[in-house]
């Protein structure tokens, strides 16, 4: 039977009890938007971030030669219309791009030969091609070589400090053993651990293990930190023989709390600590230093209550005997003014022999650490006690021959090659996103900008460690999606591009040294084949760079919200455990739950959900509706999966009447990554739609919810590979998702503005334009048609 035109073209009527609230985002936005921050061609030059490509020319240029008299640097780029477009690279078999052009400086100047100063002698700018830089088509691909690519985005950890244990599997005895890992952008790991003994270590780049207290003695003491800023200030540098590193006492200053014990006639003071008494059964009367007068006897068990009574007493001090006072630890150096002899160092062990000399030097302050063995440990103390290093010289030393095994360390080079390890923004960047993540985790505010670590940063770091050794604070969950994060194609280009861009800076450098340099323009400098290269070496052959699947509109907008854990810098399928392939409480409305291939990639290769996106950092966020007082608002907003954990969030299918209020006495909600009931005046956010758990494919499947996931994750693989009709044909049951897909894909040809069909034939549409337009733009639109 033939069917009539209005057949082919049937009502949509839905039947869904829940509308949508949100608008869903542009479902290949993810490319679009990152390809856009990359080049940002919107832009005028001054108005650019440090971003994309412009961050790439920053971070390379300016370029000093080795004299330092010439600088070349960096002002701006511009990249120019593209010679061909789409459609004529594609018959022509080339790659679509357009010619980039960098304006360089070149600055001489002339030095004093007597005092050192420079003054300039001359300056040329000049524009200088750069090869071609590719560009992305409408529907967020890429022509390359007359073939259209995808780049997919990929999964990784994010760039920051994770704390973690071995789950009690390297000891025998169980114990669990700590490591705390600071992951950098780009430079070297810093990892501290703990061992068997409950000593702690660090290593550098995974190398041999150094005491973790080496590191700390090699930072800057407190008084070298402040001159150093006031010379840098200056413009100056520290000679290193004057640096001075932090002390032992600073260490442990830092790390213990200290309790002063002064002597009384019966013994030795210290002050009452309710904490450390509670739940204690005395050995001996407990006296107070104040009245002499005994307050509990021997045998009492120390309860809380009487703790607090006590207290309230206007109990400060007790008498201990100096029995009691042996085996603590000593928090400074206690010297005999008499003889200038140092009688114990900071961190030593009270002796009973010790007392009789401090008798008779007259010692009658003793502070000790406050180590108590259970709520305190004494781990950084024996670190201490067991690193052979005394101060900064020795500690960089060792770092150095940890570093560079078999070349002779001198003070200079150790101190150098320490400071460009984690200090020095060239060699070491953790990027805006790991400084966020590393504020957060820290409980501290440092600005996005300062990329490079700090002492306070290390210290903090085996600070928390430590903590967690006492059984206070959470281990980090490394497959949280608030831990890992995406890399879109800008940001992948732009790696790429930076690696180009230093290959190039050494033969600029080499260059700028062997030529006459007041006769040359800056683009005899130039030569542009490694960063042209390096670009075209990613799009041809990186793993994340693929052949597009075009076997239907649904298998191209599903290729473009791929999400991959592999690829360089990413995992690898021999080595991926379970935990990372595992469904997560946070891939909830972010990453979907079904679409993932069978085989040996499963759960390594994701999809993004209908509503999620990609924020600036490159963590995924999915939309909530706010809920005031049980009624839920109209009010949308975006949520990382960090923000989402301490919300009661509703689902989307929670009962509501007609004014937005929660019907139902108790409302299921997700908190903290766990279902629970809550009462509605609790409730806080509320999903927007029931889509928002799944992918696009899972969302083209009609009654989903009654699917085996099994065989819905079949069923949106197999869709992918359904070969489109000759004749196209509305289903008779769909999900209301297919014209999103047949939109955004670019297979739906829309009109841009409204006008009168002009004309139509098997291969375009001509349309006249009725809106108002400008003088310079054409009142007719022509649509060519890709299929039919």
């Amino acid at each position: 039977m033939t069917k009539s035109f209005t057949g082919r073209k049937r009502i949509r009527k839905t039947f869904g009890r829940i509308g949508d609230v949100a608008p869903m985002p542009n479902l290949i936005e993810v490319q679009k938007s990152s390809y856009d921050r990359f080049l940002q061609t919107g832009l005028m030059a001054p108005d650019r971030t440090d971003s994309g490509l412009q961050e790439a020319f920053k971070t390379v240029f300016p370029i000093s030669d080795f004299s330092g008299r010439a600088q070349l640097e960096f002002v701006k780029y511009e990249l120019e219309d593209p010679k061909y477009d789409v459609e004529e690279c594609q018959q022509r078999g080339m790659t679509y791009s357009a010619p980039l052009k960098v304006t360089l400086r070149l600055v001489v100047w002339d030095i004093d030969e007597d005092t050192g100063a420079r003054s300039i002698r001359d300056i040329k700018e000049q524009d200088v091609y750069m090869g071609d830089m590719p560009l992305m088509t409408d529907n967020g691909t890429f022509v390359v070589n007359g073939t259209e690519r995808v780049i997919v985005s990929q999964m990784h950890r994010s760039p920051g400090v994770f704390f973690d244990h071995d789950k009690g599997k390297t000891h025998s005895s169980g114990k669990y053993l700590f490591a705390a890992r600071v992951i950098p952008y780009r430079g070297s790991w810093l990892d501290f651990e703990f061992d068997a003994k409950d000593l702690v270590f660090v290593r550098i780049d995974r190398r041999r293990k150094l005491p973790a207290t080496t590191l700390l003695l090699a930072l800057d003491s407190a008084d070298t930190a402040t001159k150093r800023a006031e010379l840098a200030a200056k413009g100056e540098s520290l000679d290193p023989n004057e640096a001075e590193g932090m002390s032992k006492e600073e260490v442990l200053a830092y790390f213990y709390d200290t309790v002063s014990h002064q002597e009384h006639k019966r013994g030795w003071k210290a002050p009452f600590d309710a904490e450390v008494y509670r739940g204690v059964t005395l050995e001996r009367d407990m006296i107070n230093a104040k009245t002499g007068r005994v307050v509990a006897e021997a045998g009492t068990k120390m309860t809380p209550r009487q703790c607090r009574k006590l207290l309230e007493s206007g109990l400060k001090e007790v008498v201990v005997p100096a029995d009691d006072l042996v085996g603590r630890y000593v928090a400074c150096d206690l010297i005999n003014e008499n003889t200038g002899e140092v009688l114990v160092e900071a961190g030593d062990e009270l002796t009973e022999e010790l007392f009789e000399a401090f008798g008779e030097a007259g010692i009658s302050d003793i502070p000790t650490l406050l180590i108590d063995h259970n709520n305190i440990g004494p781990y950084i103390r024996n670190t201490l006690a067991t690193d052979k290093n005394v101060g900064r010289e020795d500690a960089l030393i060792d770092i150095y021959r940890v570093m560079r095994p078999g070349e002779p360390p001198t003070l200079e080079t150790a101190e150098a090659m320490f400071k460009s390890l984690f200090f020095d923004s060239e060699r070491y960047d953790l990027s805006a996103v790991g400084r966020v993540k590393m504020n957060s985790r820290l409980n501290q505010e440092t600005d996005d900008q300062m990329r490079v670590l700090r002492k306070e940063d290390i210290l903090k770091i085996v600070k928390i460690m430590v903590d967690l050794k006492d059984g206070r604070g959470e281990i980090d969950d490394i497959d949280h999606l608030g831990n890992r994060r995406v890399r879109s194609v800008g940001e992948l280009l732009e790696n790429q591009y930076r690696i180009g861009l230093l290959r190039m800076e050494r033969a600029i450098r080499e260059r700028m040294s062997t030529v006459d340099i007041d006769s040359v323009m800056p683009h005899d400098l130039i030569n542009a084949k490694p960063a042209a290269a390096a670009v075209r070496e990613f799009f041809g052959s990186s793993q994340l760079s693929q052949f597009m699947d075009q076997t239907n509109p649904l298998s191209e907008i599903t290729h473009k919200r791929r999400l991959s854990a592999l690829g360089p810098g990413g995992l690898t399928r021999e080595r991926a455990g379970f935990e990372v392939r595992d469904v997560h409480p946070t891939h909830y409305g972010r990453i979907c739950p079904i679409e993932t291939p069978e085989g040996p990639n499963i759960g390594l290769i994701n999809s993004l959900a209908t509503f999620s996106r990609v924020n600036q950092y490159g963590f995924i966020e999915t939309p909530y509706r706010k809920v005031k007082n049980g009624k839920v608002t109209e009010e949308v907003f975006y949520m990382s999966a960090m923000e989402e954990g301490r919300y009661k969030i509703a689902q989307a299918n929670a009962s509501i009447d007609g004014k937005g209020k929660l019907v139902d006495e108790l409302v299921t909600v997700r908190s903290g990554g766990e279902y629970e009931v809550a009462r509605p005046q609790d409730v806080e956010l509320m999903d927007v739609s029931p889509k928002q758990i799944v992918s696009v494919a899972a969302a083209l499947i009609p009654f989903l919810e009654n699917d085996d996931a099994n065989r819905a994750l079949m069923g949106s693989n197999m869709q992918r590979q359904a070969v489109p009709l000759l004749e196209a044909e509305a289903p008779l049951v769909g999900t209301g998702m297919e014209e999103r897909v047949a939109r955004d894909s670019g297979a739906a040809i829309v009109a841009h503005r409204s006008g009168i069909v002009d004309q139509v034939d098997a291969t375009r549409v001509v349309i006249r334009a009725t809106e108002e337009t400008a003088a310079e733009v054409s009142g007719v639109d022509i649509y060519n048609l890709l299929k039919f």
